[in-house]
């Protein structure tokens, strides 16, 4: 199978909460052309990613680091559906940066890596804990993608808290703005 990416499309690269479609085409509201599992060396999985506003929950993030490697899903987006990604994720405002990585194919592992975008953030604080709906986010997508079972064990064994109050809240508020960033067709 062909995977290299055509002019007008970018692989996107999803670790966190984007890995389950629920979230990229329904929240987001981005569509894909393909998606496939992948693992990317050089980086490695963190939830210590403070939100935009204080909300007690962290976020999935990634950071360089020699020897490891963090799995997820990359996703052939069109230029512009990656555009709203990191709209939406707050790249034009400072919450993450946009970095190039290599993604290696899982089904393939000596196939020609993929050129891929994904996201980064130096802003960490390691007294946060991700929520358990966060977390379950997380999950569902690597369990959709067929991630290997290690990786999920690895993920359900990150220590969690129940999601605040004030975090439901926020939620439904950017939830409504970005219906307003992009409406339905």
């Amino acid at each position: 199978m062909l995977y290299q990416q055509t002019v007008s499309h970018v692989w996107y690269f999803a670790y966190g909460s984007n890995m389950q479609t629920a979230t990229l085409c329904g929240r987001r509201r981005v569509a894909y052309r393909r998606a496939v599992p992948v693992r990317v060396p050089g980086w490695r999985l963190v939830l210590d990613k403070p939100p935009l506003i204080s909300l007690a929950h962290s976020f999935a993030n990634i950071v360089r680091e020699d020897g490891a490697e963090v799995l997820g899903v990359c996703y052939e987006l069109t230029s512009e559906d990656h555009e709203h990604v990191e709209l939406t994720e707050g790249v034009r405002i400072g919450n993450y940066a946009s970095v190039e990585v290599q993604a290696r194919l899982l089904a393939e592992p000596d196939a020609a890596p993929l050129q891929a975008r994904s996201l980064s953030s130096a802003k960490r604080d390691d007294r946060l804990r991700p929520s358990t709906r966060y977390m379950q986010l997380l999950i569902e997508g690597a369990l959709e993608h067929g991630l290997p079972d290690d990786y999920i064990a690895a993920l359900r064994a990150i220590p969690a808290e129940p999601e605040k109050a004030a975090a439901r809240a926020a939620r439904g508020m950017i939830d409504a703005a970005m219906r307003l960033a992009r409406p339905r067709p």
